[in-house]
């Protein structure tokens, strides 16, 4: 699926989605990311939700965001708290949903001006 932004923004967005791919400012990547709405994309290594590990949110955490929004695949899945804590502990706020709600969201927040970061597990196709 493709997504309009506003080229003129200056700030990462999402311009299209799809089954093993992301598409950030209209090029394509097919791994997991941590996408800023300022910031550079980096890979995020997770292949899949049953991957995630504690060190997966510490490496989230260390970047300090206003907000996280979580992508978790093709459904909405919850981690278990444990993995969580360090967010938590840090006060960073986060929402978790699958990942095409969570492009959708993220752009929208940019778009608003908010300060987020994406964290996008993106499955194999």
């Amino acid at each position: 699926m493709k997504l309009q932004s506003d080229p003129h923004s200056g700030a990462n967005t999402i311009t299209g989605y799809g089954d093993g791919y992301v598409e950030i400012n209209q090029t394509p990547y097919k791994h997991s990311v941590l996408l800023s709405s300022d910031g550079e994309t980096l890979e995020w290594p997770v292949k899949s939700f049953g991957d995630l590990e504690v060190n997966h949110f510490s490496q989230i955490a260390n970047l300090k965001p206003e907000l996280i929004l979580i992508g978790t695949g093709s459904r909405q899945q919850f981690p278990r708290p444990e993995l969580l804590k360090n967010l938590i502990l840090a006060k960073i706020g986060f929402e978790i949903m699958d990942s095409q709600a969570a492009c959708r969201t993220y752009n929208i927040l940019v778009g608003e001006g908010r300060k987020v970061l994406l964290a996008l597990i993106v499955e194999p196709s």
